[in-house]
């Protein structure tokens, strides 16, 4: 997880795909954490994004480096949402204080659960690890 994680943080914007009905949903995140030993990720609730996950729970991350490495991440997404978890990607990542505060009814915190994750090159496949 620990390797996963800071390739998304390297990379700084990484896109999260869901399932909006028959087709798939592609946005740009950049906010993750490790939190409770779990890969955590935030939205608001009243963003389609949440939505999607709600109904269905697949989802698929995906991000590349300048050198021509990605990732792609796969698992379903359990909500969390504890004011301690808030205030942790409060901590972490300050400026979300100009769209979300502790305990506001949006906030809202994930983690993907059964994740597996896979490293790529531009040849092949270069590592896969589950968590």
């Amino acid at each position: 997880m620990d390797e996963v994680l800071k390739f998304l943080t390297d990379n700084k914007v990484f896109y999260l795909a869901t399932v909006n009905g028959d087709n798939p949903a592609l946005r740009p995140f950049g906010f993750v954490m490790k939190y409770d030993n779990k890969l955590c990720f935030c939205t608001g609730n009243t963003k389609d994004v949440y939505k999607q996950l709600k109904a269905n729970p697949k989802c698929q991350i995906s991000a590349t480096s300048p050198e021509g490495k990605w990732l792609r991440l796969n698992g379903k997404v359990v909500f969390n949402t504890t004011k301690e978890s808030q205030e942790a990607a409060l901590n972490i990542m300050p400026m979300l204080k100009n769209i979300y505060k502790v305990g506001d009814g949006i906030f809202e915190i994930f983690y993907i659960d059964e994740a597996e994750a896979t490293f790529y090159d531009m040849m092949t496949v270069s590592k896969k690890i589950k968590f």
